[in-house]
């Protein structure tokens, strides 16, 4: 076992706390829990939003789907950086302004509606802990990964601190604690990749993609664990033993769908409908992830909204360069995670399997991990705050008239049912359950956002049908894709990528129930548009 893995991983644990008692300094009113008292500057936002936006989806499930797809799963990085290019465009600033909490608040004071409100209180629920679920389930594999430890372990640790760190510190001290992991993500992937580059280059650069086939680059020893059927003619039991040695072909593993040769370097590999869905899905859900928008109410202002959103939009961007990287060199060094299917820990074992088992690769090894650590933290505690925000303003407490004992109920109440789950379910695509979130917030609060800010003519009425209808539509796809039996290829296709048809689906219904009940605009709308688009020094 790595000798620098705990100590590496109990510091990251350690300055997470005190960087959040640090902030529960400043923590004393429930407007410091809910919005950090909408005092924070774009710098130290950007940062933080960074620090919470880059999760287990980005860290691990990238560098995963490159090292199996290849060239096909690029659209998710650029996806996934590209979203806060339309968040600045037609969401960041008024909403700010718009003066709210959380999104159901956004409701109340763009429609006036109660039922609305309670429906945009469910929808927050459920996106919340299906993107909590793959932080927690990143966290065991990690820790099962490199300790030999139990998966439950690493989930159930991860989810008590990120829970404390919310429910004593709240928003104000999970900003200083998101900012601090941002930047400990970017080092931890970025200075190893010096290295394996540089090794990269004394190999002699040895080709990703080789005419003879992909080869083990030193002797390797695989664990199959699942009977499988290897290259379609020999037959292996699970739990057999496999030996290889430098140069030996990798084999095809029945039970792994990867791609080898010219195919992962041509797209292609998925369909049109499935690849613009995933388009759609990443590029619109960015705007519709509670967690995210949360964070926009703690800046002073809407113009402090947008240049927060344009210094995010390059710390993203920068970040998704690397993971793409480690995919891609893991294709030579870390051949035999293509035969056991365990391709999202490529991050984490590729410093030592480049560079050796000595001093070097085992101390990057423990730097990569601590960064790994660092995005379950960062973004468990963004999606735990938002959600916990809507339990207290919502559930617990109506209108926000509760102590900070409520808030820290709420948090509580907000980390039982995603940490439970984490628990039993082990074996999920990490990031695939993100891309089915995207898909459920691209479906339901993009429309109702995009037209609740640029359309005086939506109604509550329309809006409850076009969460009802595209929202409810993306949540069935995705349980169905989930706990479902499989399904046909075309049909599973539909279901396993929906936001091509949702997202359409919910602005059609929106608009044209709003147009049905044009007589149901609220009255006070010019009022309301006024606020949300007059910069603030017109209306003072």
């Amino acid at each position: 076992m790595n000798p620098y893995l705990a100590p590496g991983l109990v510091v990251v644990v350690l300055l997470t706390v005190a960087i959040g008692a640090y902030g529960l300094r400043f923590a004393r009113t429930t407007s410091d829990f809910l919005v950090a008292s909408r005092s924070v500057s774009p710098s130290w936002n950007a940062a933080a939003i960074s620090g919470e936006y880059l999760s287990a989806a980005s860290f691990l499930g990238v560098a995963g789907l490159v090292l199996r797809y290849g060239v096909d799963v690029l659209w998710y990085p650029v996806g996934f950086a590209a979203g806060y290019l339309a968040l600045l465009l037609f969401v960041a600033a008024p909403l700010r302004r718009s003066g709210a909490f959380t999104l159901p608040d956004f409701c109340q004071v763009r429609l006036k509606s109660t039922v609305l409100r309670r429906l945009a209180t469910a929808f927050v629920l459920f996106i919340g802990c299906l993107y909590l679920l793959p932080q927690l389930q990143g966290a065991g594999l990690t820790f099962a990964t490199l300790t030999g430890g139990s998966y439950a372990w690493g989930a159930l640790i991860v989810g008590v601190v990120v829970t404390a760190n919310v429910a004593f510190g709240g928003m104000r001290a999970i900003t200083f604690v998101q900012a601090f992991q941002y930047w400990l993500k970017l080092t931890a992937l970025a200075v190893p990749m010096i290295f394996l580059i540089l090794q990269w280059q004394s190999d002699g650069r040895p080709a990703v993609t080789p005419p003879q086939g992909a080869v083990f680059h030193t002797a390797t020893t695989v664990t199959i664990e699942q009977d499988a059927v290897l290259d379609g003619t020999v037959q292996v039991k699970a739990g057999e033993t496999l030996r290889y040695a430098a140069g030996d072909a990798v084999p095809a593993v029945s039970t792994v769908d990867a791609e080898f040769g010219q195919a992962w370097l041509s797209p292609g590999r998925e369909s049109l409908f499935a690849t613009y869905s995933l388009i759609l899905a990443t590029f619109l859900g960015t705007m519709g992830l509670p967690h995210v928008l949360v964070r926009f109410y703690t800046n002073p202002d809407g113009a402090s909204a947008r240049r927060t959103t344009l210094v995010v939009l390059a710390m993203v961007g920068l970040f998704y360069l690397l993971p793409t990287l480690y995919g891609v060199l893991g294709r030579i060094y870390t051949p035999q995670l293509l035969m056991t299917g365990n391709t999202d820990a490529v991050v984490l074992l590729l410093p030592e399997a480049a560079l050796g088992g000595g001093h070097l690769g085992r101390m990057l090894g423990a730097l990569v991990t601590a960064g790994a650590l660092a995005a379950f933290l960062s973004t468990s505690s963004g999606l735990l705050t938002s959600v916990a925000g809507v339990i207290f303003t919502d559930v617990l407490r109506p209108g926000r008239n509760g102590s900070i004992r409520d808030f820290r109920v709420a948090t509580l109440l907000a980390a039982v049912v995603p940490t439970g789950l984490a628990l039993f379910v082990s074996d999920m695509d990490v990031s695939r359950v993100v891309g089915l979130a995207f898909s459920v917030a691209a479906s339901s609060f993009c429309p109702l956002l995009v037209l609740g800010i640029w359309w005086r003519g939506l109604t509550a009425a329309g809006a409850i049908a076009g969460l009802i209808v595209g929202g409810g539509a993306a949540v069935g796809s995705v349980l169905l894709t989930v706990l479902g039996p499989t399904l046909h290829v075309g049909i599973a296709e539909f279901v396993g990528q929906p936001a091509a048809w949702t997202v359409p689906l919910s602005f059609l219904v929106m608009v044209g129930v709003s147009l049905f009940t044009s007589r149901r605009v609220p009255g006070d709308v010019g009022a309301t548009m006024l606020r949300l688009h007059a910069p603030e020094s017109l209306r003072s």
